[in-house]
C-alpha cells in the first residue's frame, strides 16, 4: 500500500507521480478504453459501450481455439489483399505492450488509408511496437522495409506475429531500449536511419519521457516523417510535450476522416517535425 505524507505539499501532478511510483502502468490497466475495445487478456470482445470509437477501429475477431486476435482493415488499393488482415498473438504477461491498444489501431488504420505510395521504398521504424501491429500492417504493402522495436520481454511476441503473418521477408524485429544520452551507442547497427518513424501509445510512464524524446531526436533529422498517436490520460502528460518542444514542433494530422471521432475519446494523431539545430561557428 502506498502511504502519502499528509504534511507534504501535493498538487494533482505530484500525487499522480507518487501513485505512478507504486503502479507505473495504472493509467493503462485501469483505463476506461479497455471497455468494449480490448479485454484484459488482449482479445477483442463484444462491446457494451456505445462509443463511436468502435466504428473507426478495424474489424476484430478472435479464435477461441488458438487465442489469436485478427484485425481487418478495409481499403481501396489494387494489388493489396482485401481486407488487409493482421493476426496477432496478444499477451498481457510481459506488460501492457502485449495488447492491441486503440491508438495503435488508429495509426495502423491511417497508414492503410494513405496507401502503398506513402511508404514505398522507405525505411520504416516503429518505436515501442508491442505486438508489432502498426509495423506489420504497413509491411503488407509492396516494397517496404520495416523494423519493429521494443524491449526484450516483447521480442518473442513480435517475432511470433511476424511469422504468423508471413512477413519475415519485409519485417525485422529488434531490441531497442530508449536512451537519455546520444553519447552512448544504443541503436543496433543493423537498423538504418529511418525515413519514417511510427509511435503509438508510448506516453504513459513518466520516467521514460526524456528517454523517448532523446531517442526520437537521435533517430531523426529534419526530413524524417514522424507519426505519433497518443491518448491523453492525465495532467502529467503535459510534461512530455514540454520536453518534446525543445527538439520538435508538431501539427495534428488533419486528413484522417475519422479524426473527430477518436479526438472525442482523447486520442490524437500528430506529425512531429525535428527542429533544425543551430550551426556552431568555430
Amino acid at each position: 500500500m502506498l502511504v502519502l505524507d499528509p504534511d507534504a505539499p501535493c498538487d494533482g501532478i505530484t500525487l499522480e507521480e507518487l501513485l505512478d511510483g507504486k503502479e507505473p502502468l495504472r493509467h493503462l490497466m485501469h483505463d476506461a478504453e479497455l471497455d468494449g475495445v480490448i479485454a484484459s487478456e488482449g482479445l477483442a470482445r463484444a462491446s457494451k459501450s456505445k462509443s463511436e470509437l468502435l466504428t473507426v477501429l478495424p474489424q476484430q475477431s478472435h479464435s477461441i481455439e488458438d487465442g489469436l486476435l485478427k484485425l481487418s482493415f478495409a481499403h481501396e488499393w489494387a494489388d493489396v489483399p482485401k481486407p488487409l488482415s493482421i493476426s496477432l498473438v496478444v499477451d498481457a504477461s510481459p506488460g501492457c505492450g502485449g495488447l492491441a491498444w486503440p491508438a495503435g489501431q488508429i495509426l495502423a488504420s491511417y497508414l492503410v488509408q494513405k496507401g502503398p505510395d506513402y511508404v514505398k521504398n522507405k525505411s520504416i521504424l516503429e518505436l515501442g511496437s508491442g505486438t508489432g501491429l502498426v509495423g506489420l500492417a504497413v509491411s503488407v504493402f509492396p516494397e517496404t522495409n520495416v523494423w519493429i522495436t521494443d524491449q526484450a520481454p516483447l521480442l518473442d511476441i513480435m517475432k511470433r506475429n511476424v511469422l504468423l503473418n508471413n512477413l519475415k521477408a519485409t519485417v525485422t524485429v529488434a531490441e531497442l531500449n530508449w536512451s537519455v544520452s546520444s553519447l552512448l551507442p544504443y541503436v543496433p547497427e543493423d537498423i538504418p536511419r529511418p525515413d519514417i518513424i511510427l509511435a503509438a501509445d508510448c506516453v504513459y510512464f513518466e520516467p521514460a519521457f526524456p528517454l523517448l524524446v532523446q531517442t526520437l531526436s537521435d533517430l531523426s533529422d529534419t526530413s524524417t516523417k514522424i507519426l505519433f498517436c497518443y491518448k491523453k490520460r492525465r495532467k502529467a502528460d503535459k510534461r512530455f510535450f514540454g520536453m518534446l518542444k525543445k527538439k520538435f514542433t508538431w501539427k495534428e494530422v488533419m486528413d484522417d476522416p475519422n479524426r473527430q471521432i477518436y479526438n472525442r475519446e482523447a486520442i490524437t494523431l500528430i506529425r512531429l517535425f525535428k527542429i533544425d539545430a543551430p550551426k556552431v561557428l568555430h
